[in-house]
């Protein structure tokens, strides 16, 4: 970990590409209760609460996509959602490695780019973040592709 942002992720300097479906199981082996927001979780659904310091670490290894902060209507309620976003348009091309915390049939109603070099964090969530990357790091430093 380089140097330091804004968001105490520092940034990757020169690391070897991860796969994304690499990416996906080193960051569900590493989600639990402490990097859920607000230490939420359910049974059988290790995504839920896991959307922002997911798309954090998907930008700290794909920095060509910037965070996504958006509601989504599940069909009974508005959740608030972040996922990772490269380009616009017809052409943007998405990751969202925590999506199926949502329910079948749920969308995405509208959303805004972030700047990452102004998320505002707070201090949980800076932890929340920091300890996930740690844990994806150590998962891909065990279990190499």
């Amino acid at each position: 970990m380089e140097q330091q942002t804004n968001s105490s992720i520092a940034s990757p300097g020169s690391i070897e590409p991860v796969d994304l479906p690499v990416l996906a199981r080193a960051l569900e082996a590493s989600w639990d209760h402490l990097t859920s927001y607000q230490g939420a979780t359910r049974p059988g659904n290790p995504a839920y609460g896991q959307c922002y310091p997911t798309s954090r670490v998907v930008q700290w290894f794909y920095p060509e996509y910037e965070i996504a902060k958006g509601e989504v209507w599940t069909g009974d309620s508005v959740e608030q959602h972040f996922w990772n976003v490269r380009g616009t348009g017809e052409r943007a091309d998405w990751i969202d490695l925590s999506w199926a915390q949502f329910p079948a049939g749920s969308f995405v109603r509208h959303f805004e780019l972030l700047d990452r070099n102004s998320l505002g964090d707070s201090e949980r969530a800076r932890e929340r973040c920091a300890l996930l990357l740690r844990r994806v790091l150590s998962y891909l430093g065990n279990n190499p592709k």
